[in-house]
């Protein structure tokens, strides 16, 4: 079945659409009108989509999947549980299919959400839609406007000339992974860089505390290393090098003031104001072409992709404060005007990237760390800063670079040649876009009262439906062309002033949606106060790897703003508790799904592939296929043996109704019964969804033929029911007719002391050689104790599952894989 089939919603489950009364029930609605229960109420929050024209695909459906299996749980084990969903609108992915369908964005952006909607609703989701949101509503983004105002007014925000990439032929702004080999990665044109005007909000001033709110949270390291590494906080020195010949300093910031003695020239970004000083004086023709080709490269390519060393030499030379030495002044792309001071010194003895310069131009390579070791100065740099002495450095000869870092910040302050100071990789966050579909930035400009914000009262300031919003050849957004838009009054003098027609980037209505969640009919403020101290802060927060840098960051960010300004609750300083990554889904090729690889899974042709259960089938899979964290490829054969696990149950209701089936009361007393509870709650409690699964896949495998109490048959169905929901409330309403819902019913609880009677220790060998122990339920069969063994920390470093060749399995005793090669 192709996409526009799967869109216009043929093969839908009639079992799935009479499922739906879940909703009328309102078992999705969080309890309001109750005090806040401290541990009983509980934020599940899943990163909303961009609601894209092609839909939801399977890896929205495996995250949002995990995130519903989490939520179903929680609520049946007594929680109250917010659980909410809305649509990221804005953004250029829309404006550019609007511009190339000729439909405006409204009409495309109310399309796609109702479609993604309906798929989400067809895939059993238990959002609480009655708080669905949408940062396209002017409700929605009032608020959005009125957190840029509140930076406005507290010095967080200004306006200055920054450079962009520049595409002359889609006539926008990129972004640095935007630009391919130097060209626009839509289209293929050469882009350049372009000066323009662009607002600026100034995260850096609570890098610190982005970094020390960390340890008010419950992420896992490699999401704060993630935050801390992008922030990339560093101590050093600021050391001013005199200019031969010209009464200017040039200014550098270095985290090695102990190589000072070792620096033997020096570099400029070619936006550096200096070098605009060099051109107008010398007119070079080499450096203006040099200054040229950089302008076609994005800061990604200057830096991190730039293999060949380039650069001009300036014709100036710098004064080494330390020593005197005229050292001799170069242009470099790979020197960036946004980090520090757009200068460095360089030390090629001691920097690997210095060095490649200094061997390409002939620059002079002076040691000030001798190796303990034989070292060649002529075949690399020496850059191991803890073992070595110090050398040619006369006030810090014989110390190691450790002990020489803070006695040369001594020696720099008491002779008035530098002074201690911190940088950050972290940048100031650049707000504006030239574009249409976006939020108004609610700033106007008079000539007589320069920037003014738009009064609180006026806004939101509206978006103006347009009948063209293409690109203009300027640069400027298309807004610039409504003129009546345009105009308006300034708030502070009255007189004549001029909108701001640049928009917000697409992570404006990003950074604080899980605050609207809260209370999204409010047209007072943010959110109520008491309703933010009911949910703050979110208990899970799950999303992928790719945002867990600047979504995040960004986003707690503008929460600590809010916080220092009294908008949230005083008792919350962190929006988020705990950040869950969820895994990736490959193609059945084992490369990352892709439209034009033609490996591309649409959610729609699995659950029209089965003629009952679809959902569940897609449901259920997707949970069992491997860790919740990991990187999975799709399987055609796995996916068919879930739909067998469901056949089967299904046969067992039938044969149970009936009495086919021999009766063994005493399963309910049994411990393997009690411990499939106890393993199938603790597994999805920590998002172990796909050892639940094969936990149940073994009950099942267990009773066979024998026919289970009503209680035990019904707690079997309650502990699947959050990953096959459609089919669960169907069995469940064959065995309890009158019952209304499945999902009104309470959690399993297990004896403890049934658990306790029999678990058994499994070796868990590789290649015949002990890994690790893992104690699972006596009696696992060896789907289950593979499946345990596997996710097992220590067994992931040892082995991948492609790697293994077979398995050995021993009941109750041991595992073995063995590998394809020997370690």
């Amino acid at each position: 079945m192709g996409y526009q089939q799967a869109k216009n919603g043929q093969n839908s489950s009639k079992t799935e659409k009479n499922w739906r009364i879940w909703e009328k029930l309102g078992l999705y609605r969080p309890k309001e009108d109750v005090p806040s229960q401290g541990d009983i109420d509980i934020y599940i929050l899943v990163e909303f989509p961009y609601p894209s024209g092609s839909g939801l695909h399977v890896g929205h459906t495996f995250s949002f999947t995990g995130a519903d299996v989490y939520a179903r749980f929680k609520r049946m084990s007594g929680y109250n549980v917010l659980f909410p969903m809305g649509w990221d609108a804005f953004g250029l992915p829309t404006e550019n299919y609007a511009i190339k369908e000729r439909k405006k964005p409204q009409i495309i952006t109310r399309e796609n959400t109702v479609y993604f909607k309906k798929q989400m609703k067809m895939l059993g989701f238990s959002f609480d839609w009655e708080r669905e949101i949408n940062t396209t509503d002017p409700r929605y983004y009032k608020w959005t406007q009125w957190i840029f105002i509140q930076l406005f007014k507290r010095g967080l925000v200004c306006k200055k000339e920054m450079p962009i990439n520049w595409c002359p032929s889609c006539k926008i702004g990129l972004a640095n992974e935007e630009v391919v080999d130097g060209r626009c990665e839509r289209c293929g044109t050469e882009v350049s860089r372009k000066n323009l005007s662009q607002w600026i909000v100034k995260i850096t001033e609570y890098a610190d505390r982005l970094i020390k709110g960390l340890g008010k949270t419950d992420f896992i390291e490699k999401v704060k290393a993630a935050q801390v590494n992008w922030i990339g906080k560093s101590s050093g020195a600021e050391v001013v090098f005199k200019i031969k010949g010209i009464d200017q300093g040039l200014k550098i910031f270095t985290t090695r003031p102990d190589t000072l003695w070792g620096a033997t020239f020096m570099v400029l970004a070619p936006e550096h104001p200096l070098v605009e000083e060099i051109i107008k004086k010398e007119g070079n023709k080499e450096i203006l072409a040099y200054l040229e080709k950089a302008r076609k490269k994005s800061d990604l390519e200057r830096t991190e992709l730039n293999k060949e060393k380039t650069g001009v030499f300036s014709g100036l030379y710098a004064v080494n404060p330390v020593n005197n030495q005229e050292i001799p002044v170069w242009i470099s792309d790979f020197v960036l005007a946004t980090y520090g001071t757009g200068a460095i010194m360089s030390v090629p003895a001691h920097d690997q990237r210095d060095w490649e310069f200094a061997k390409k131009f002939g620059l002079k390579i002076i040691p000030v760390i001798m190796p303990d070791q034989e070292w060649d100065f002529n075949q690399a740099a020496y850059v191991d800063v803890d073992n070595g002495k110090i050398v040619n450095s006369p006030a810090i000869n014989g110390l190691t670079p450790t002990q020489a870092f803070e006695r040369m910040i001594k020696w720099l302050v008491d002779n008035e040649l530098g002074q201690p100071m911190q940088n950050y990789h972290l940048r100031d966050w650049i707000f504006s876009r030239q574009h249409y579909w976006g939020e108004p930035i609610p700033m106007v400009y008079c000539d007589q009262c320069g920037w003014q914000p738009v009064e609180e009262k006026d806004l939101p300031v509206e978006l103006p439906e347009v009948e063209h919003y293409e690109p203009t050849d300027t640069g400027e957004s298309p807004l610039v062309k409504m003129e009546q838009w345009v105009r308006t009054i300034c708030p502070k003098c009255g007189g004549p002033a001029k909108r701001e027609t640049d928009t917000m980037p697409n992570w404006a209505g990003s950074d604080w949606y899980f605050l609207r969640y809260t209370d999204t009919a409010n047209d007072r403020c943010l959110a109520d106060m008491a309703k933010m101290k009911k949910w703050l802060p979110v208990d899970v927060y799950i999303g992928g790897d790719e945002h867990n840098t600047l979504h995040l960051l960004y986003s707690r960010f503008i929460y600590q703003f809010l916080w220092d300004i009294g908008a949230v609750p005083k008792e919350c300083p962190e929006p988020y508790q705990k950040r869950i990554s969820h895994g990736v889904i490959l193609g059945p090729d084992n490369q990352r799904m892709s439209k034009s690889k033609g490996n591309y899974i649409i959610p729609e042709e699995i659950v029209g592939k089965f003629k009952n259960y679809g959902a569940d089938i897609l449901r259920t899979y997707l949970m069992f296929i491997g860790p919740f964290d990991g990187t999975m490829a799709w399987n055609d054969d796995a996916l068919m043996g879930v739909k067998k696990f469901l056949d089967r149950i299904e046969a067992y209701v039938d044969e149970w109704l009936r009495d086919d089936l021999s009766e063994d009361s005493e399963i309910g007393r049994a411990a393997f019964w009690h411990q499939t509870i106890q393993k199938v709650s603790r597994d999805i409690d920590q998002m172990k969804f796909n050892t639940a699964v094969a936990c149940l896949m073994s009950f099942l495998n267990r009773i066979k033929s024998q026919k289970v109490s009503r209680e035990v048959l019904e707690k079997f169905l309650i502990l699947l029911s959050p990953f096959a929901p459609f089919f669960c409330e169907e069995q469940w309403r064959r065995i309890n007719p009158t019952s209304l819902s499945i999902f009104q019913e309470a959690w399993p609880a297990f004896d403890s002391r049934l658990v306790q009677a029999e678990e058994k220790e499994i070796i868990v060998q590789i290649n015949g050689r002990v890994r690790d122990k893992i104690t699972v339920p006596a009696g696992l069969n060896e789907e289950g104790v593979k499946k345990t063994s596997l996710d097992s920390e220590k067994i992931k470093k040892h082995i991948r599952r492609e790697e293994i060749k077979k398995v050995i399995f021993i009941p109750d005793r041991l595992i073995n894989f063995v590998k394809r090669d020997e370690d």
